[in-house]
C-alpha cells in the first residue's frame, strides 16, 4: 500500500552468507572493499599557446627645429612623436581643434578615452561643457576670430587609464604647445586643470589660491580655471568657473 501511495518502502537487508554478525566485536570485524577499478587513461593536456611576443616602440628624440615650425611641420611632428612611452598606448595623438588666428585659447590637460579614440581635444561630457562655457561668452571651436577659439592640451598622446601626467611626459611634449601658443598669437589664454596651470606658469600653487588673478605667459595673459571635467563632479563650482571667464573677456577687452 505505501508503495502505491509513492512512499519508499524499508526493510532490513539480509546479512549475506560468511558476514560478520553484529554482535561480533569491531576489533575483529572485517570491511568488504568493492574491487578496485582501474581510471580510464587520461589524454595528455593540449599544450597552451604562448601569448605572442610583443616588442615595444623604441622611443626616439623629438623632432629638432619645432620652435621653428610652421602648421603643417608641426602637425606631422606631434603625429609621428615617439619622445615618451606614451606613443605605444595611443590610438590617435590629440593635435589641437578651432581657429587657428583666434584671440581666445583654451588649454587642457591631457586627452582622455574619447579624445584618443576621435583625436579631438574636450570631447564627451566634458567636451560639451566646454562648448557651453564657450557659447556662453559667444565663442565655438568652429567659430572664427571674435567668435571663435583654439582648444589643446598639454599632452598631444592619452596617459593609460587616464592617469596623472608624469613630469617627463609634460616636459617632452612641452615644446609643441609652446610652438602652438607662438603660431596662434592668443590675446587671452584660459588654462583649465592643474596640469595646464602647472606647464603654463611653472608653479605648483592650487587652482583655487591662483584663480582672479591675471598671470602671464611668454608675455600672453593666462586666466587659471577649473577643468570641465572637474566641474561635472563638482557642479557647484561652475558659478566660479563663470566669474573666470568674465575676468578673461574683461582682460581681452581692456588689453
Amino acid at each position: 500500500m505505501l508503495a502505491e501511495m509513492g512512499v519508499r518502502v524499508w526493510a532490513p537487508r539480509p546479512v549475506p552468507t560468511g558476514a560478520v554478525p553484529a554482535d561480533q566485536p569491531a576489533a575483529t570485524a572485517r570491511t568488504i572493499q568493492p574491487p578496485a577499478v582501474a581510471a580510464p587513461a587520461r589524454a595528455p593536456a593540449a599544450p597552451v599557446p604562448a601569448p605572442p611576443a610583443t616588442h615595444p616602440v623604441a622611443l626616439q628624440p623629438r623632432a629638432d627645429g619645432v620652435e621653428q615650425m610652421d602648421w603643417p611641420a608641426l602637425r606631422e611632428a606631434v603625429a609621428g612623436c615617439q619622445a615618451c612611452g606614451l606613443c605605444q598606448g595611443r590610438k590617435n595623438t590629440v593635435f589641437g581643434v578651432g581657429d587657428v588666428q583666434a584671440d581666445w585659447m583654451i588649454v587642457g590637460e591631457a586627452p582622455g578615452e574619447n579624445e584618443d579614440r576621435l583625436g579631438e581635444p574636450f570631447v564627451g561630457a566634458a567636451g560639451q561643457l566646454l562648448d557651453n562655457m564657450l557659447r556662453a561668452v559667444g565663442r565655438s571651436r568652429s567659430g572664427e576670430g571674435a567668435q571663435g577659439a583654439f582648444i589643446a592640451n598639454v599632452l598631444k598622446c592619452r596617459p593609460p587609464a587616464n592617469r596623472n601626467p608624469l613630469p617627463d611626459e609634460v616636459a617632452r611634449c612641452e615644446p609643441y604647445l609652446a610652438r602652438q601658443v607662438a603660431l596662434v598669437k592668443p590675446r587671452v589664454i584660459v588654462a583649465m586643470g592643474r596640469f595646464a596651470v602647472q606647464s603654463l606658469l611653472k608653479t605648483t600653487e592650487p587652482i583655487g589660491r591662483l584663480r582672479g588673478q591675471v598671470h602671464r605667459y611668454e608675455g600672453v595673459p593666462v586666466i587659471v580655471t577649473y577643468h570641465p571635467t572637474y566641474l561635472l563632479r563638482t557642479p557647484t563650482d561652475k558659478g566660479k568657473a563663470w566669474a573666470d571667464l568674465c575676468l578673461a573677456m574683461h582682460t581681452l577687452e581692456t588689453a
